[in-house]
């Protein structure tokens, strides 16, 4: 997950010498697994790849940066990666996923692995703006400034005041007289930023992650 092309460890900062005359523009790293974005919209992974989750049609590990082809006709924005599945979005405000799909994380009303990036219907008219994506749940941030979430609602992390999974994107109803700016997925819990500045959490707070004085 390193990308030097072996399974060393490194106890220094180390360049990733395989992107030498790429430049790249955004990073995420996961559990095992890493993607970057480039300048040209390419989407490159490496590391661990069980479940498809370096999006290459098959369960390889890559010690390498290696492109994602399935991207080739697309203009990549941003990428998320989780423990064990990978979000991108899209320049027309699309939604992929692809790599384990175990608690409906994929968000293509299933809970079946992806070994490819696959879009995410469920955002069919609507226009995306950011993507997170954690453990085993992800969220998105629509153009109006909604948050939606699917995946494993396990400690109530999608918002929804239960926890159920969900295996489609659903819209959090919490927030309809918000504007939300940004938002972001940690294993368990879930943050966002609204217009005002004001930041909202969510999820499991065994540890004091949501912020409000307990766990």
């Amino acid at each position: 997950q390193l990308g030097h092309g072996d399974e060393q460890n490194q106890l220094l900062p180390k360049k990733v010498e395989a992107f030498a005359g790429q430049r790249v523009v955004a990073v995420s790293a996961g559990e095992y697994h890493s993607l970057a974005l480039t300048a040209d919209g390419a989407v490159w992974s490496w590391g661990s790849g069980i479940g498809g989750m370096l999006g290459h049609g098959d369960g390889q590990n890559q010690l390498l940066p290696k492109k994602v082809e399935a991207f080739a006709d697309q203009r990549v924005l941003a990428v998320s990666v989780g423990m064990s599945h990978s979000l991108a979005l899209t320049a027309d405000g699309a939604v992929w996923s692809w790599g384990m799909g175990g608690f409906g994380q994929l968000g293509h009303g299933d809970e079946q692995n992806q070994l490819l990036p696959k879009k995410v219907e469920a955002f069919a008219g609507q226009r995306v703006v950011a993507v997170s994506a954690g453990e085993y749940h992800s969220l998105a941030l629509t153009a109006d400034g909604a948050v939606w979430s699917w995946g494993s609602g396990i400690g109530g992390m999608l918002g929804h005041g239960d926890g159920q999974n969900q295996l489609l994107p659903k819209k959090v109803e919490a927030f309809a007289d918000q504007r939300v700016l940004a938002v972001s997925v940690g294993m368990s819990h879930s943050l966002a930023l609204t217009a005002d500045g004001a930041v909202w959490s969510w999820g499991m707070g065994g540890f004091g992650q949501l912020g409000h004085g307990d766990e």
